[in-house]
């Protein structure tokens, strides 16, 4: 070598030197800047103005000193360009920040805005700059590889056994040849790929595929078949540590066992197999049914299987939960409603001994809550809402109608799985995922949103990490993740990786080909494929998958944690398999797959309370259900049910009467442009006529955002001041054949212009059994100017009125109330309303990703809107107006009543004696609000037992 090149390599080395004098200066500098602010510590000034003029420079010969690393030792890659392009950034940023800082300083009047700023922004690009040249030293997992459930996977204990295996045998089978290449890949991939991948080239030599082992590096071929000695790698690896050339250069040199491993593996002729090499743990693919332990004292299939674990894991069997909390678990877990008090006392003396089994039927059978409490964990997994990113700009489509009549019909779950797939206009929204605006990160398009979101929602598998680049924490590629991807492509997709082209194209693949191929020369005919592939039986972790969110669901925490990674260990392999085997014998009803989760005395013992959540994760030992929060939804409709409405318009209405009328209100104009109702009284008007015909009867249905007062052919009918009351009144009396007359006038309260509205439906039926309906749309007529007495009458002169603008719905959601037909709802279900405020703080996600599991710790959130949130202050507010109003003040019949419909049960002696003393004898709205509350924040209510 000679002495230039020899110069050169010293000064890069002393590049992991240099590089932490800018990092320490520069962020330094930035935290005392932030204490001058506002004029303060002017002492600092000079020892920061210092600390950034080292630190530019310093940065400057780390930069240039990193140039010299990279040509002189043979740094190549992707993660080597990018480290060395935002190091080269931070410098001139540095230099650009201490320049900038010169001239301010040398101004009469110090001005500092621009220099901070460019202070700012050097240290964040210097933090990026560290964070890969990290990556190149540590390996590009070492932040993540320490997190919770990223532990060390490999071991060498397999490479001695699959040693001692192939020494014995005189000549290597094709599926020996197999192993031995795939265990000398996943050495390759722990010990050598910290150097030697795509991203970091280190002597051009590249360990991660085929093309790269043969092909060798700079130092000559890496392998030469059948020649260890001749073989670049063989000969690094059997160096002494000492020696520089020694490989590999960072972690624990190889075994004696794994060098004999790789030698035998070059000696046999370096046969390379076409599988995948397995770096992670992975579970089977196919499902097979256990067969069930031969336990005499237990007759449920999963208790016969969990009777074993007990066994095994010196774990008692616990009596089962008395029948007043069974009964509440029961209606929470299926319908999410709480069982009235009537319902409890039946339960409770009732003598069948099946009366368990036959109440988790009847639960079932009741398919409109069964689904509106089912639809929440469906929308999670589905990311499928009713407002939010996309939709104003038809980037997102819902399929809550098609979700809707699937859960109510017990759809079986292969049928909604192939119809997700090969979708129609109602189910397309889940694989079309979200179109978002402007340019967008490669990984974020739809076709791969649809790749991640059925990969981790149904099959457990995370496919985000593999659509950047070959996955840190699994087996999947980058080429697998863009081969799903392409199967929802319109045209072939060129692979990125961490988001820039390859010049490589995908090649239509499943994640698992084994199960099928879903090439075609259409998208219909590879969607076509693709649901068949899925529901294919072999596919076990379509059916896993499901079955332990199931589990996670109703006992708390799944079989196999978290729930999306399906590859982790389950706590009983047997007991997950069975089920699903089970689920699958069923036809994949989903009903089935509840009822024979909650038959068992698994589900029905008493729940245990786990200090801390790394209990649950960290030597889990199944003992019983989990204690588990209410949801959000089952909160808000517990304290609909028994306090008052906390919503009464919902975003979806099943049930919903179709009706053509319009939210209409008088056309507010800024000059040509429509602008926002203003505040004030506005007048409307709509004439119509009716035949001959004899009425039999005839009703009015209407809604006002903010008041309104009513009036048929100059008669007052009524009035209303929330729009979420619908004003609903028999108006026979007052309709005459031909000419009548509609007037309405309406009051956009408020300081300010905001949304206003007007909702009408008139039906009018006659005795032949015919009928007339009038709705509210763009022929009514309305004023913003005050009319004389006479405007409610039909004969008044309207010429200078105008016709009134339809304003949309979308500021209002669908009101139960307004329709003709009777119905027994009093409030609307808390799954059926898009996002809320109250809904958002108690943990209701936004389901702009897929959320398969919500966080079930408490919150700063929730404690602030429990304890002081106007919104809920508000519901509880006419909650206890209307109970004084139906058990007047009766202090004991109120807090008895209290704690039978919330908490299923009464008070003791001493909770009652508080409260009564609570409320006194001639309780208040706020006495009596005050103790609706602090029941609603107990544990008891709050947690499902």
């Amino acid at each position: 070598m000679d002495t230039s090149n020899w110069v050169l390599q010293f000064l890069g080395r002393l590049h992991p030197l240099f590089v932490h004098f800018p990092i320490g200066l520069l962020v330094v500098a930035l935290l005392l800047e932030f204490l001058t602010i506002g004029g303060k510590r002017k002492g600092l000034r000079e020892g920061i103005n210092w600390m950034v003029y080292i630190g530019a420079g310093f940065a400057i010969f780390s930069a240039l000193f990193g140039w010299f690393l990279k040509t002189q030792d043979d740094y190549s890659g992707n993660l080597v360009d990018n480290h060395q392009y935002t190091g080269i950034s931070t410098a001139i940023l540095g230099l650009v920040t201490a320049i900038i800082l010169k001239n301010s300083i040398k101004k009469a009047k110090l001005n500092l805005k621009a220099y901070r700023f460019m202070l700012f922004t050097t240290v964040i690009l210097l933090t990026i700059a560290g964070h890969l040249g990290a990556n190149l030293t540590h390996g590009e997992d070492y932040l993540t590889a320490i997190l919770p459930g990223n532990k060390e996977v490999y071991s060498n204990k397999e490479s001695g056994a699959l040693l001692s295996e192939l020494k014995g045998a005189s000549e290597l089978s094709e599926l020996q040849k197999d192993k031995l290449s795939l265990e000398v890949r996943g050495l390759f991939a722990h010990k050598c790929y910290q150097c030697h991948s795509e991203n970091k080239q280190k002597g051009e030599l590249i360990l991660e595929h085929k093309e790269g082992v043969f092909k060798g590096g700079k130092s000559g071929l890496a392998v030469v078949a059948g020649k260890p000695e001749e073989s670049e790698i063989y000969k690094r690896i059997i160096l002494p540590a000492d020696n520089k050339k020694v490989m590999p250069t960072k972690g624990k040199l190889l075994t004696a066992d794994e060098i004999a491993l790789v030698k035998l593996w070059i000696t046999e002729g370096a046969h390379w197999s076409d599988q995948a090499v397995k770096v992670f743990p992975e579970a089977p693919l196919k499902l097979v049914k256990p067969e069930l332990p031969k336990v005499t004292e237990q007759t449920h299939p999963i208790d016969k299987i969990v009777s074993t674990y007990f066994d095994k894991n010196n774990v008692a069997w616990q009596s089962l939960v008395e029948d007043r909390k069974f009964i509440k678990r029961a209606y929470l877990d299926v319908v999410g409603l709480l069982p009235a008090p009537e319902a409890i006392t039946t339960f409770v003396n009732d003598s069948n001994p099946k009366k368990r089994e036959l109440l988790i039927d009847e639960l079932l059978n009741d398919s409109e809550n069964y689904t509106q409490h089912w639809l929440s964990f469906w929308n999670d997994l589905l990311r499928n809402d009713y407002s939010g990113t996309g939709f104003i700009t038809k980037g997102r489509f819902q399929i809550t109608k098609w979700l809707y009549n699937s859960l109510k019909n017990n759809k079986s779950y292969d049928q909604m799985v192939s119809q997700l797939m090969n979708p129609d206009k109602s189910s397309e929204g889940f694989i079309k995922g979200i179109k978002w605006r402007g340019v967008v990160n490669s990984s974020q398009s739809t076709e791969m949103q649809a790749a991640q979101n059925i990969g981790q929602s149904l099959m457990g598998v995370n496919v985000k990490c593999a659509s950047c680049h070959n996955s840190f924490v699994s087996n999947l590629t980058l080429d697998q993740a863009y081969g799903f991807a392409s199967i929802f492509a319109d045209e072939p997709l060129e692979l990125n990786r961490c988001d820039k082209p390859i010049g490589k194209i995908a090649k239509v693949n499943f994640l698992y080909p084994e199960l099928g191929s879903v090439a075609g020369k259409t998208l219909k005919e590879r969607l076509l494929k693709l649901s068949k592939v899925m529901i294919n039986k072999e596919n076990g972790r379509l059916y896993r998958t499901i079955t332990n969110r199931v589990w996670e669901r109703l006992i708390g925490r799944g079989i196999i944690e978290p729930v999306d990674e399906m590859d982790n260990t389950p706590w009983n392999a047997e007991l997950l398999d069975w089920i699903a085997a089970d689920f699958i014998d069923s036809g994949t009803d989903l009903k089935h797959l509840i009822k024979r989760i909650m038959t068992s005395k698994a589900y029905q013992m008493p729940t245990i309370n786990y200090k801390k959540q790394e209990d649950l994760k960290k030597d889990y030992v199944f003992k019983g259900p989990v204690l588990r929060r209410l949801s959000a939804e089952q909160f808000s409709d517990a304290i609909s049910q028994v306090v008052a409405p906390v919503y009464q318009a919902v975003a979806f209405n099943p049930n919903e009467e179709k009706m053509p009328a319009q939210r209409i209100w008088h056309h507010e104009k800024d000059l040509t442009n429509t602008v926002l109702p203003l505040p004030g009284k506005r007048y409307f008007r709509k004439v119509f006529q009716l035949s001959k015909k004899t009425i039999k009867n005839a009703s009015v249905l209407i809604s006002v955002d903010d008041a309104y007062a009513l009036f048929i052919n100059g008669k007052r009918v009524g009035e209303g001041n929330d729009w979420t009351k619908v004003g609903k009144y028999d108006v026979t009396h007052l309709l005459h054949k031909g000419g009548n007359i509609i007037a309405v006038e309406g009051n956009n309260i408020g300081k300010i212009d905001n949304p206003a509205s007007i909702l009408f439906a008139m039906k009018v039926v006659f005795t032949d059994g015919k009928s007339f309906k009038l709705y509210s749309n763009e022929t009514w007529k309305s004023t913003d100017r005050i009319p004389n007495k006479n405007w409610i009458n039909l004969n008044f002169d309207t010429k200078k009125w105008k016709k009134v603008k339809n304003y949309g719905n979308s500021n209002w959601a669908k009101l139960l109330d307004f329709t003709f037909k009777e119905h027994e709802k009093t409030f609307a279900r808390a799954s059926l309303v898009k996002q809320h405020s109250f809904l958002k703080a108690l943990g209701r996600p936004n389901r702009e990703i897929v959320v398969s599991k919500r966080e079930e710790q408490a919150t700063l959130l929730q404690a602030l809107e429990l304890t002081n949130g106007a919104y809920f202050n508000g519901v509880l507010e006419k909650g206890a107006e209307k109970w004084l109003e139906k058990y007047g003040t009766d202090s004991g019949v109120i807090v008895d009543t209290l704690y039978q419909k919330l908490l299923g049960r009464h008070p003791s002696s001493d909770e009652q004696k508080i409260l009564i003393a609570s409320l006194g004898n001639q309780p208040n709205a706020e006495q009596l609000q005050d103790v609706i509350w602090s029941v609603l924040i107990s544990p008891e209510f709050q947690f499902i037992n």
